[in-house]
């Protein structure tokens, strides 16, 4: 059969792009010179950039042209799975974004060239972040529901970075730290660095088995239960007041330190109080803006006890020094002048938007979830083999997470995690088609 000219065109492009031919942010030629130097009508010329558009290799930006995309970043929340191929539909991290956001950045850089203190930006910072900025997050908590003055907040590169900040300054090797059966991945490598040991919780089907939990109090030094209250990941949680007196109950009674995930919160409406205004004085409270604006700014922030904040500081100098005063300097502008906010009321929106089409693509399957989250998790039948699903939907270019990353516990659940967020509407529709007929195909049910 004879191949079609645009065809020919994107695969010779294609391999090019991934041969490194270009280097990222490289302009390629306008759609009218593509159609020139190929022999192609204008509207086909816009044909194969868009093709390799949805392949991952570029990215185009309304009145400036199409540009190389950077094929060496890595990304997502996938700890421990295969590297993504750079064409596929990625369902295995989420990185959401909603229209307008490259133009909020080039806005922003203009707005932080012409502001009188940029000479600033250039020199060393103190280690917990500018006073201003930690001011600026602050009040963004505040508007969370979590009352917490500036000198109670330290800036940190992102919430995996808080994350390790926090384990670094408050444990030792061989400390027990309890955990839900599944969790965030980026914590279990964590604590597996540092020597820590994780003693899995029970779930139930709202959240943790609190009764175990006061359990594993009873029989061991439980230093730390690390916790993901609001918009839980993998399952979507949110904890209701009853769950969260609860756990600060337990925790209080046998002096067990919190650690408050709140990455994906943002994403839960009229949610209860925090951990952290519950128990503001054994709870540390981790967070950033990578899902809510964007993971390149690197942005990240924690709230700590008094007593906790000397640790935490020199940790952060032993780590990085201060967190880039430039990428901090614009995420707390977003912060004060209602950008941010703005952002997550439209990802909210975004994310109930895909679970709804993952509820009618997934139609029948038991799906785990929460309305506005951008996490989908899809037990399956026993004798399925998650393994081999994954495998084979990366054949078809579609990348999913199967349990193995989230697990505490020795037996691994059949299931698959499906991230929403980082594809298109249409390519997502086509992405959980794949899934549905792959799980309905699987020959080891």
């Amino acid at each position: 059969m004879r191949v079609p000219k645009y065809k020919v065109v994107v695969d010779a492009l294609a391999a090019q792009l991934r041969s490194g031919r270009w280097p990222a942010g490289h302009r390629l030629p306008t759609h009218r010179a593509l159609s020139a130097d190929e022999g192609i009508a204008v509207v086909t010329a816009s044909r194969v950039y868009a093709e390799l558009e949805a392949m991952g290799l570029v990215s185009s930006e309304q009145g400036r042209g199409t540009f190389v995309r950077d094929l060496a970043a890595t990304s997502g929340d996938s700890t421990d799975q295969q590297s993504v191929a750079v064409d596929a539909l990625d369902l295995s991290f989420n990185s959401p974004a909603v229209p307008g956001q490259t133009d909020l950045l080039r806005q922003a850089l203009r707005n932080l060239a012409s502001a009188g203190d940029l000479e600033s930006l250039l020199h060393y910072q103190p280690h917990r972040g500018r006073t201003q900025d930690r001011a600026a997050i602050a009040r963004h908590l505040h508007r969370r529901g979590l009352e917490v003055g500036r000198e109670r907040i330290l800036i940190v590169n992102g919430a995996q970075h808080g994350l390790a900040v926090t384990a670094m300054a408050m444990f030792q090797p061989g400390d027990v730290v309890a955990v839900d059966a599944l969790t965030y991945p980026g914590f279990v490598v964590l604590a597996r660095t540092l020597g820590l040991e994780l003693a899995p919780l029970p779930l139930t089907e709202d959240g943790p088995d609190l009764d175990a939990l006061e359990q594993l109090c009873r029989r061991r030094r439980v230093r730390a239960v690390y916790s993901m209250p609001t918009m839980h990941n993998p399952l979507g949680w949110v904890l209701d007041q009853a769950q969260r007196s609860r756990l600060v109950a337990i925790a209080s009674q046998y002096d067990v330190s919190i650690i408050e995930d709140a990455s994906y919160a943002y994403l839960a409406e009229h949610a209860p109080p925090p951990l952290a205004m519950l128990a503001p004085d054994r709870t540390v409270y981790v967070s950033g803006l990578s899902k809510s604006v964007a993971p390149g700014l690197r942005i990240g922030f924690i709230a700590a006890p008094a007593q906790l904040m000397p640790s935490l500081e020199r940790v952060i100098r032993a780590t990085t020094w201060h967190t880039p005063s430039l990428t901090a300097a614009i995420a707390c502008r977003w912060l004060d002048d209602g950008t941010v906010d703005r952002l997550e009321v439209e990802k909210r929106e975004d994310a109930r938007l895909r679970q709804s089409i993952a509820a009618e693509e997934l139609a029948g399957l038991p799906l785990v979830g929460h309305g506005t989250s951008y996490l989908v998790w899809l037990p399956l039948p026993q004798d399925a083999r998650p393994d081999r699903i994954a495998a084979a939907l990366a054949d078809r270019r579609v990348a999913v997470s199967t349990a193995e990353p989230f697990a505490t516990t020795e037996a691994v659940p059949h299931a698959l995690r499906l991230a929403l967020g980082s594809v298109g509407i249409e390519e997502l529709r086509g992405a959980l088609k794949a899934v549905r007929e792959e799980v309905a195909g699987d020959p080891f049910r």
